[in-house]
């Protein structure tokens, strides 16, 4: 019998059929792998999770009734683990009385019990489609953002990378709250954008509202919304953040200006996770991961009385910290590489990066704006100048010196040096400047480097320079 399923390359899709009946597994096993899919079995809920967790498998036929463990339940946990993997529960039942149960879960789709070969084999070509498209989607998105230079960069700092690492975790979860911590310009919506692109909630809406950006009367519309008449000129009624963020990320920037009546009402809802309109009556379920972020210290802030410690604790479950640019130095090059491919799109350029000279100005500032003062650095030198490289005379006064000096040091070291400047011994020059700059005072080279004496310290005994050290 033929099948109006769609032509797929199903070779490199990999399917773990789950079942206690070995017939069952062999019949559905030799039947896929004749359509080109790699299958794997598993007798029962713990087999199934281990093949999941360590095998390549993109798609799951599951038992609804397993000896160990209820097929919803076993979902869950698939989804848990791998959010990416589509699973079709089978029933004995005609009706599936936990559909929606199932759906809510993240179940694809089902079929009862017994069912056509042909019938199984277009269910899972439609899911394998599904997952293809929604990786095409995400494809997309990072594309595009990347484009738009809102795309997190990293050359392998250990600092980003630890932040990475427990990004990783935290997309295993799609709803515990989350507070992003960093300094002004460090990126804290790209980190939230990325944990909202990475978890099960990348295909809902990301919804981002800065706090501090309104009066308390406007921000609380905003957040939760208003019915038809609840003001002068209201003639219809508005939805807030928290409606149009349902079943995806919410993201509340600089959570700590948020007024103290309109912290309780929050909290309520990430309590019950529902709300009432303004105006309305009746309360509204919500799905949504909420995403803070703060330049503060909340702890303390709870603390002194000017932030609710309930709340704090509520938004606190996963604390995150996002490094300072100062303690990123390994990724500088890489930002410094993707801003200038970016405005060079944008603006029609063809500028190749800054100049050695430029480069190790770079390098030994101490950038107090972080990411966002980086950006805007490169975009103004890409817009306005039109030579082939971004030259030391093309960067604002606080990173060339008032002095003027550090451009002649340069001038001198480099011209000794000659040849591709290493980012190694960039830095190596820019340690040089600094202690010269310092008087040979460590403890204030270290300063204006933007790191430890102790790393300063690492750094002489790295590149063999501990007689150029100075004092403490």
């Amino acid at each position: 019998m033929e099948t109006d399923a769609p032509i797929l390359a199903k070779s490199a899709a990999g399917v773990l059929v789950v079942d206690d009946e070995r017939s069952l597994r062999f019949t559905l096993s030799e039947s896929l792998s004749e359509e080109g899919y790699r299958v794997e079995t598993a007798a029962d809920g713990a087999e199934a999770l281990a093949r999941v967790e360590n095998g390549d498998v993109q798609l799951v036929l599951l038992d609804q009734k397993l000896p160990d463990a209820n097929g919803i339940d076993v979902l869950r946990k698939i989804k848990a683990k791998r959010p990416e993997v589509q699973v079709v529960i089978m029933t004995a039942y005609g009706k599936f009385e936990n559909a929606v149960e199932a759906a809510r879960a993240g179940c694809y789709d089902y079929v009862g019990k017994p069912f056509e070969l042909d019938h199984i084999k277009l269910v899972l070509a439609k899911a394998l489609e599904h997952t293809r498209l929604t990786e095409e989607v995400v494809r997309l998105r990072q594309t595009e953002r990347r484009r738009s230079g809102t795309t997190i960069v990293s050359g392998g700092s250990p600092a980003m990378e630890k932040t990475f690492a427990t990004l990783e975790k935290i997309t295993q979860s799609g709803s515990s709250t989350i507070l992003l911590e960093g300094e002004t310009g460090v990126g804290k919506e790209l980190v939230a954008r990325e944990i909202h692109d990475r978890s099960a909630r990348k295909d809902g809406p990301f919804v981002a509202v800065n706090c501090s950006a309104f009066p308390e009367s406007l921000l609380e519309g905003l957040l939760f919304g208003s019915e038809k008449g609840i003001y002068t000129d209201s003639k219809a009624r508005k939805l807030g953040v928290i409606e149009q963020a349902n079943g995806g990320t919410l993201f509340l920037d600089e959570i700590g200006e948020m007024q103290a009546n309109l912290q309780a009402r929050l909290l309520r809802a990430l309590e019950q996770r529902r709300f009432r309109r303004l105006g309305g009556e009746t309360d509204i379920a919500v799905d949504i991961r909420v995403i803070a972020a703060t330049n503060r210290d909340l702890r303390l802030m709870a603390d002194q009385g000017k932030f609710r410690e309930d709340l704090y604790f509520r938004l606190a479950v996963i604390r995150v910290p996002v490094p300072p640019l100062r303690e990123r130095a390994g990724d500088l090059q890489a930002l410094i590489d993707h801003f200038v491919e970016h405005f060079n799109q944008e603006f029609g350029k063809r500028v190749k990066g800054p100049s050695d000279e430029a480069l190790a100005l770079m390098l030994a500032y101490r950038w107090p704006g972080n990411v966002r003062e980086l950006r805007n650095v490169i975009e103004r030198s890409v817009l306005l100048e039109s030579e082939e490289w971004i030259l030391p005379e093309h960067l604002p006064l606080e990173i060339v010196g008032a002095t003027g000096s550090a451009p002649k040091v340069l001038e001198t070291r480099l011209h000794v040096d000659a040849g591709v400047l290493t980012l190694a011994k960039a830095e190596q020059i820019a340690i040089e400047m600094a202690l010269a700059q310092a008087g040979g005072n460590k403890t204030q080279a270290a300063a204006a480097l933007g790191i430890s004496r102790q790393t300063l310290r690492t750094k002489l005994k790295e590149y063999r320079m501990e007689s150029q050290g100075g004092h403490d």
